[in-house]
Order: C-alpha cells, then structure tokens, then sequence
C-alpha cells in the first residue's frame, strides 16, 4: 500500500485546509476501525470497489465523493482489496463557505457530495483522471483558492484549538476568554461547528489529547489520563469507551501505527 501526504505551508490554503493525502494499493487487512478523531474530511473514492461502512446505527455504501465531519463515535469499515483513496481533511471552521452548510450538518454521517453540488462530480472526474498525487492535490489547490474564503480571527484562534493536539483549558471561561468570545458565544459557535457545546467540547479534546500522547509518548495510561486532564482514572476509562465503544487499554493494545485507525483480520 503507498501512502502519500501533503500539508499546506502557511497562508491562506493552510486555514482552509489540514492535510491531504492519498491511500494506493492492496490492503493487506479486511477491516478497519477509525475511532473519533476530530477532523471533517472529503474523501474521493478513485478505485472500482466500494467501501461498506457503518457509523452508530447508520449503514452506508458511500459514493465516489462524500464527506464525513466531526464523529463522536467510530466509523467500522469492511475494506476492498485493492483501494484508491483520495482525502482532504479540512478546517472546521472553513466547512461552511465551502460547502454553505456548517460542520455540525456533516457531524456523525457520511454525505454524498454529488447530491449537494453538481459540481462535485466534476471535481472527481478532474482529480480520478490526474496520474499522479500532486496533480491531484493541484486540483483541489485551485477548488480551494478559487473560493476565496474570509475567516474571522476569532475562527482561526479556534480552528487553532480544534486542530491542534494541545491539551484543553479547564474551564469554558479560559477558552472563552483565549479566543475572544463570551462563554455563551462560544457554545453556540461550538455548536455549529461540532454540535457540541462548550464542555462537551473541553471533554471531547481532552479524550483526543489522550489518544495523541497514545502514540507519541512512552506514559501510563494514568499518567496520560493525568496530562490530558481528566480527574481520575475512572473518569478518562468512562470519556474514551463512550467515544470509541472501548477502554484506553484495549485501544493501546490494538492500534496501528495510523492515530486512530485500527486495522483486522489479515488477508
């Protein structure tokens, strides 16, 4: 399987878009579990068979182009063997002067894009017929700067919250304050982005918080619980299993190297 990446330099595309990267190949695993993890992604499907998947109660067969937002619970995934995937994760916060919706209508689903702009069908036939992943990325470059986006820097200073796997202030007062906004602003601006208010916001990023130092730090699953602030060691067991549907231990045991991902049953 090759993977490819791409992540903007700074400037404007850098507010809009997180990273983009691309999946080829035959995948040596059947399955694959991706638990909450805080980012809103278009994916491109360039290959000739269909993922399965299914989120919460919801089955799906995605199209060739869909978008995924914010989940709070994991995606299962039954896997083709041979795959192309083509994804854009995006700035939440840039979700609505792309596609003139908030982030929170794309939360725990998976949307075809065809069937909200025309136009994105256009925009997979430009991507599939590139033979390479900087033509692709190219494609999406000038999609992205031809729309023009304006943030508000109180957007960006959020985006910068969300994005980044920095630990959570303790309270809805210090991440008001810190990003320029009444704590009841800023519950209704979380809501549009995550549906989710403030504290279950300050909840949600300590739980990604944890799952970062999972794969970038040597610590005990109590001395994470700790750094990413969570009271006790009974308290982060409860946040990560209403999250991922497992305990932090069993996700230590079973992840990939990918953050997030869980891969099954070898081919």
């Amino acid at each position: 399987m090759k993977n490819d990446h791409y992540i903007p330099p700074p400037g404007y595309l850098n507010t809009v878009i997180r990273h983009i990267w691309q999946t080829d190949g035959v995948h040596r695993f059947d399955t694959e579990l991706i638990i909450p993890k805080g980012v809103v992604e278009i994916l491109f499907d360039c290959g000739n068979a269909p993922v399965h998947a299914s989120l919460g109660s919801k089955i799906y067969t995605p199209g060739r182009c869909f978008i995924n937002g914010i989940n709070t619970t994991p995606i299962q995934l039954q896997l083709p063997k041979k795959q192309t995937y083509f994804g854009v994760q995006l700035h939440t916060a840039a979700v609505k002067g792309l596609f003139g919706a908030p982030a929170r209508e794309f939360t725990n689903s998976l949307i075809d894009l065809e069937l909200i702009d025309p136009y994105f069908s256009q925009l997979w036939h430009q991507i599939v017929e590139k033979a390479s992943f900087e033509e692709r990325v190219a494609v999406i470059v000038d999609w992205v700067e031809s729309k023009m986006l304006e943030l508000h820097l109180q957007d960006t200073l959020l985006d910068h919250f969300l994005s980044n796997p920095l630990p959570a202030p303790p309270s809805v007062t210090q991440l008001a304050a810190a990003v320029c906004y009444s704590p009841r602003q800023l519950s209704r601006k979380m809501y549009d982005l995550a549906e989710m208010n403030a504290e279950e916001i300050l909840l949600y990023k300590k739980y990604l918080h944890a799952v970062h130092l999972m794969h970038h730090s040597p610590l005990s699953l109590t001395a994470i619980a700790f750094h990413s602030g969570f009271a006790d060691q009974s308290h982060f067991i409860r946040t990560f299993r209403a999250f991922t549907q497992m305990t932090p231990g069993a996700y230590r045991r079973e992840k990939s190297f990918l953050q997030g991902h869980i891969f099954g049953n070898v081919r």
